[in-house]
């Protein structure tokens, strides 16, 4: 029962730092931080996968989370902070969370990388008051199996979405309900 309560502190904690509005300041990286880690995640995606590199070839802009923490133990949450560039220049920064409740314990880290692949997708993150995804533009989540299958005259939905670099034990790297809102750096 202790190691029960244990979890339940642990995750409260790692729920209010994540989405506590007082909190971006104490643990905002900085613009020049999110550009670097940003590109240096892209770069790691494009090792990976030459399907991500041609999607960038294509893409409208691309938004990058480097590093998202999910963690939960009955109650969950993950958080992060992205930046978004246009044609290869940094063309703004957000943030991304959301809150779970269910069948879960442990925690990760993985990187997220967003595809807007047209101008209506890209309209939709710049003028939305935080994006929620499952809501507004469609987002093909691609794994490795659909990868393969997709070519760049294929490509017709407005986001595709790449998880990489997922450290940790914790199942699901869904972003379902997640919430993406602009921040400020």
């Amino acid at each position: 029962m202790k190691s029960v309560r244990y979890w339940l502190v642990a995750v409260s904690l790692l729920l209010a730092s994540l989405f506590n509005p007082l909190s971006d300041k104490a643990s905002a990286a900085t613009a020049a931080q999110l550009n670097a880690d940003g590109q240096a995640a892209l770069h790691r995606l494009y090792s990976q996968s030459s399907r991500a590199a041609r999607y960038a070839k294509d893409a409208r802009a691309i938004l990058v989370f480097p590093k998202i923490v999910k963690a939960g133990f009955v109650v969950g949450g993950q958080g992060g902070e992205g930046v978004l560039f246009i044609r290869g220049k940094p063309a703004g920064y957000y943030k991304i969370g959301a809150a779970s409740f269910g069948l879960q314990a442990g925690g990760q880290s993985f990187s997220y990388a967003l595809f807007l692949m047209n101008d209506s997708a890209l309209n939709y993150l710049e003028k939305s008051d935080g994006w929620a995804i499952g809501s507004g533009p469609s987002v093909v989540v691609v794994d490795k199996g659909k990868a393969m299958s997709t070519t760049s005259t294929t490509l017709a939905k407005d986001v595709y979405a790449f998880p990489f670099g997922q450290k940790g034990l914790m199942a699901g790297l869904g972003l379902e309900g997640s919430k993406i809102s602009r921040i400020k750096r």
